[in-house]
Parts: structure tokens; sequence; C-alpha cells
């Protein structure tokens, strides 16, 4: 396989466009993708024939608008390119107004009250900047998704304002240190996945992993993560198979998986990028997610992307590696060499800082999920509140600012912003801290807090929009400075002592340091019932509608559906609990109970009464857990029952946190007691240990 080949091969990438479209036509949409400028119709038709002609030669015979509807989740609708002619003929055709709008129906995806029923129309819009590619069979065009009066009904297009918000403002500060090249300011992410593999029979017999993608129940196997022997160890032959298969499909659509790995669980991996444009991240990241999961099934397994789908056991993040760059390469997190660089540096670094203590409840609330409520806080990953670690260097150069003293670094260098220098950092100036939230490791930010399956839309909306309208402050200060250097020198250390409380270098998963955060008036959001109603917190609907992200409308909207799916998914989830307990488990035990009670009988006609005491006990514990765990149902399903009734969305979800999720665990707990005592043949279905062992 020759990789630089069959790289992006089914991608209509630049290269592809130059080749195939005419010179003025492709040097209009190159304008549309690098300035966002509008597209001409007329070129959108050439585009349109080039891009179908493209597509054919690939294979395929349908295309669809790819879009991101606030699911979470990717949608797909797929329309052939037939249109029939004379004769009872038919021509493969695609005009430019299919390529830059579709409409597919809107009235079955969430929009918060929005929207009534009825109203079904909604549209797409093609995101240029995002490339078309060919899987499948299908032409997949990278869209927006809006509704017939305007609302946004995705998770892109707020993304994409975001990324906007941020070139605006980041633009502003840059001319004020006479940078004229820059055009563009990118938010850049790289994202790193984690995910577990287990086997297609084991995941088949679990109705808790078919409906929830985790294990409802499950008692902790004799060997788990304890030796620490799975993570970067050699990779299974059939594991190995796999990432071949997955890298050269990722590969074909022109994603950069770079890094593969064995995880510190079983059977846990992890597929790490190269950096790219923001919302390119997180489109290829919902690519990537789906990919691992058709790859996997080709190979006989199952891809599970939830964050906790085992307890006792660690869950999957995702991190999001988050930076900012120009068009002409400048990364504007990367230390300088001269006063104006460190200057610049130090500017957008405490912009960072500024933006995380600030909204550190948007930051928190952008990853909440049933499932990441699990997985944070977890001494695994990072707990749910939010502090930054920047490293010894500059936290000393931090300090020296704070106190008004001049910094002398390593021995060679002094620092004054705008004067003298910031020493030279390298590129990994500290150690890392993979018990931070969110971390400076060297030219970029990594927020840890990002569930395994969660859009990366979402978390990057936040930290674009949040930095903007710190650097439009920042830009508002400056511009009217008499003095931009004494003006610079007074911004960042008057930024550093307001917002010095967010960083912490220690360890993230001690008992004090959550005291010491409650000191600092930091907040600590302990779960997604908690943390979600603050989307709409007065603070933050201004912040978004000064940046243009979102309205007042669209925040309150989002807040309702976040809600919403916060408790449908724990609802399904104890379901699915309550009928596995009632159906499977209970009837599992007392059959055994009964096998139990005839040996005994038997034994004692026969005269034997060696084990008798020994199975008069195991009798008697099964038989009281079975009727608790019972009862324990039944109190659930009371619940499930009063939830129903609650109509306000942040009460119903209140609920669902303070309520149903603990008497779920509580029926667990005696389910997870019994397996531990009950025959394997009889248990119905796999345990721990059989599943992450199964590949």
């Amino acid at each position: 396989m020759r990789v630089p080949e069959i790289f992006a091969s089914n991608v209509f990438n630049l290269q592809v466009m130059q080749e195939r479209l005419p010179k003025e036509t492709y040097k209009s949409l190159k304008k549309t993708i690098d300035e966002g400028s509008a597209l001409d119709a007329g070129v959108a038709n050439v585009v349109a024939n080039a891009m179908k002609d493209w597509a054919v030669e690939k294979g395929a015979t349908h295309y669809t608008h790819w879009f991101q509807p606030m699911t979470g989740i990717t949608a797909e609708k797929h329309d052939s390119f037939i249109t029939p002619v004379d004769g009872g003929k038919v021509i493969m055709d695609f005009s430019g107004k299919e390529l830059v709008m579709g409409e597919p129906d809107a009235s079955s995806f969430p929009s918060g009250g929005v929207r009534a029923t009825f109203e079904a129309r909604g549209y797409t819009a093609w995101d240029p900047t995002s490339f078309a590619f060919v899987k499948d069979g299908t032409l997949y065009i990278p869209c927006a998704f809006f509704s017939y009066s305007g609302e946004v009904l995705d998770k892109k297009t707020p993304l994409l304002k975001s990324m906007r918000a941020l070139n605006d403002q980041a633009l502003r500060i840059l001319r004020l240190f006479g940078n004229t090249k820059a055009k563009r300011v990118y938010s850049t992410v790289g994202a790193e996945q984690e995910y577990f593999l287990i086997d297609e029979s084991m995941y088949q017999r679990r109705k808790d992993l078919k409906y929830t993608g985790r294990t409802l129940f499950g008692a902790k196997p004799p060997k788990g993560q304890e030796m620490e022997d799975h993570y970067f160890g050699a990779l299974k032959t059939r594991v190995g198979a796999y990432m071949k298969d997955l890298d050269e499909e990722l590969w074909k659509l022109g994603i950069l998986a770079k890094t593969k790995h064995n995880e510190v669980a079983p059977a846990q991996h992890e597929l790490a990028p190269i950096f790219t444009n923001t919302n390119i991240a997180a489109d290829q990241n919902q690519l990537v997610m789906e990919t691992m999961k058709r790859v996997a099934q080709r190979h006989g397994m199952r891809c599970l992307l939830h964050e906790k789908p085992f307890d006792g056991i660690n869950g999957s993040g995702k991190h999001n590696n988050w930076s900012m760059s120009t068009d002409t390469g400048l990364n504007l997190l990367d230390p300088g060499t001269t006063p104006a660089e460190n200057g610049q540096f130090m500017l957008f670094f405490a912009a960072v800082i500024a933006a995380v203590d600030e909204y550190q409840d948007l930051l928190r609330l952008s990853v909440a999920s049933v499932g990441n409520d699990h997985r944070l806080g977890a001494n695994e990953a990072p707990p749910a509140i939010v502090s930054m670690f920047v490293g010894e260097e500059l936290e000393q150069v931090i300090e020296a600012l704070e106190r008004g003293e001049i910094y002398e670094g390593k021995g060679k260098n002094v620092m004054k912003l705008g004067v003298d220098t910031l020493p030279e950092l390298p590129k990994d100036t500290t150690d890392r801290n993979r018990t931070s939230p969110f971390a400076f490791t060297g030219n970029k930010f990594e927020f840890r807090m990002v569930g395994s399956s969660f859009s990366l839309s979402g978390p990057n909306i936040v930290i674009n929009a949040a930095v903007a309208d710190v650097l439009r402050e920042f830009a508002d200060t400056l511009e009217k400075a008499p003095d931009f250097n004494a003006a610079l020198h007074d911004l960042v250390v008057e930024t550093i002592r307001k917002h010095r409380r967010i960083i912490f270098n220690g360890n993230n998963y001690s008992d004090e340091w959550k005291e010491e955060a409650a000191r600092r008036g930091l907040s600590n959001l302990k779960d997604s019932a908690e943390a979600l109603p603050h989307f709409a917190d007065e603070k933050n609907i201004a912040m978004f509608e000064r940046m243009k992200v979102f309205t007042r409308r669209e925040v309150v909207t989002r807040t309702e559906i976040m809600l919403e799916n916060y408790s449908k998914a724990a609802v399904i989830e104890a379901l699915t609990a309550s009928e596995m307990a009632k159906r499977d488990i209970y009837p599992a035990v007392s059959a055994y109970v009964r096998e139990l009670c005839a040996t005994l009988e038997a034994e004692k006609a026969a005269g034997i009464d060696a084990g008798e005491a020994a199975e008069k006990e195991l009798i008697a514990s099964l038989a009281a857990d079975n009727a608790a765990m019972y009862f324990q149902v039944k109190q659930l399903d009371e619940l499930l029952a009063r939830e129903k009734a609650i109509a306000d969305a942040a009460a119903q979800a209140k609920f669902v946190a303070d309520k149903i999720i603990p008497a779920m665990q509580a029926v667990r707990a005696y389910a997870d007691e019994m397996e531990a005592k009950v025959s394997a043949k009889c248990w119905p279905f796999p345990t721990y240990g059989e599943i992450l062992f199964s590949v």
C-alpha cells in the first residue's frame, strides 16, 4: 500500500478542484474557501457538474447533504443523480442549486420548542470550507442546517460563527502588533479519540450494550487494568488488522490519522490525528467515529464509544487539543524570542486564561452527558472542577508579572513585556499534567474533559467564542491606549491578577484540591443536571450575542434540548436496567436457587450432609439479594412513572440525577453481588472478564 497515492483519493479537495475546474472558477471557489466570500451562482453550477463527474467516476450514484443536527450524531438523506430524459432513459445530473442547498424534513430533529411539530421545512447549506468526499457509493457534501424561518438547527453553523468571531478579534490584536500579512486566524484542533473493541458475539448477548452503549451490570473481574500491561502493549493480531484497515479507510477520506496504540484498560485503544482547522476537525472526527464502528463490524467486533462502558476500569475521552494559527502559518500560542513576539504570546495566553476563568461553567457543561458524568472525577479523567495547568516555567513568568518583578528565567534573559525578552521556551517547557482539565502543552491547550462520543463542535464553540470575547475587550483597551507597550504590560498583569485563581499545577484528583478550589470560588458542577441550566445564564447569553454565535432564543432552546437529551438517555438506561433485572437476572438467580435446593434435598435423601451448611447459606444469601433486587426494581419503576409527569426540563433532569440514577445503582449493587455467586452456566449474559478479554 502506497499511502501518498491513496491519501485523500476519495476527497474533492483543492488538488482535484484545480485539475477539474476552469481556472477562473477555481480562483472564485478558492476565494470563497479562504475568505468566506459569497459563491457566485454560475460558479456553483460549474463546480456541481465537475463534482458529480468526479464522484460518478468513484462509483457514486447518489449525493447527500451531510449535517450535524442537535442529536450529537450526523444526518444524511440520499438522492440519486438520475434525471429522466426522452425515450425512458436517464442521465446523471447535478445542479449548482442542488449542491448549494437541500431540503430535508426538519420536523423530527430536536429544536427545543423553537418550531411547532407541523413546521417541517428545513434547509441544508453547503460548507465549501470542508471538502466533499465519496463514501459507500454516495457523494457527501458537508453542510449547515437551519429552519424555514432562519433558526439554527445544527452544531456546524454556530461553530463556523465562533470561528469567524475568533478570526475577527484575533486580527484586531495582530494589527496592533504590526502584523499586516495575516488575513485569517483559525482555531485548530487535534482530537485524541479513545475507544473499546469487544467481540460481536459478546455485544449481541448484552441488551444494555445494544440499547445504551454501556454495561448496566457487571461484577469486577479477577483481572482488570491493575497490572498496567495493556497500555502501549503489543497490538493483538485481530486488533492490529482492524487498525490497519481503519487507517486505510481514514486516509482515503483525507483524515490525517497519525497515532494508534493500546490504552490503559483491557480492550481499550486510541487514535490521534494531526491538527487541522476546527470545523474540518469536527467533520472528520464524526467520520472517524462512524468509520471505527463500521470497520469493527467487518472484523467481527464492536467499537464502543461510550464514556464509561465498564464500571471499575478507565473510561474513554477525546482530548481536544486546541490552538490558534494564522493563514501564514504562525501559531499564536508559540512563545517567541523578540519583545514583540513575547508580548503577543503573553497577550493571547492571558486571553485564554481569562476566558477559561470567566466561562468555566460553559466549558463544564459543554462536556456534560449521562456517560461523561460517570467518567469525570473518577481518578481516570479530570474532575468536574475546571482549572488550568500552565507548567513550571510559565507559572514563574506569571508570578513575576503578578508581583511586578523582572523574571530572570533560566539565567540569561529577563522579561518585561514589550521591552526585554522572555526566555526562549522549548516546545515541551514542562511535564504534562494528565489530571488537569485544561492544560497548556507547549503551543496548544489540551481540553481533557471531552467525552469519547461527543461531537467536537460543542466544546469548541465555547472555547472559540469565549476567547474571542476576551480578545475583543483587549483590543478595545489597546486600540485607544496612548502608550501601547505600557498598556500591553498593564493589561497582561491585570488579567493575570484577576484570573490567577483558575491556574493550578498540582494533582487535580486530590481531596485537598477540591477544598482549595472551593476557597478560590471555582465552580464545582458535579453532574449534567446541575451544569446544563447554566448555558442560559445571562452572562453567557450576553457573550454569545456579542460574538453573534447564538441569539437569546437559540441559547434557551438549546438548553432545553440538552436537558431533555440528558433525561431521555438516563431513562433509557433505567428502563433497560429494569427489564434486564426482571426478565433476565431475577429468573436466572431463581432457577439457580431452585437447582441448589434440589441438590440439597437429593443430598439429604442420600444421607449426605457434608455441604449442607454452605448450600443453605448460599441459598439464603441469593434468595435475600434476589428479593431485595426485585423490590428495588419496583421502586425504580415507580420513579420512572413519576418522572414522566414532570413538565419542566430542568426539574426533570434534577429528578433523574437525584432519584433515578441512584435507584439504578442500587439495583446494580444487588445484581453484581449475585453475579459473583451464581454458576457461570446460569448467568444470563457475558461477564466483564469474558467481554474485556474476548478480542
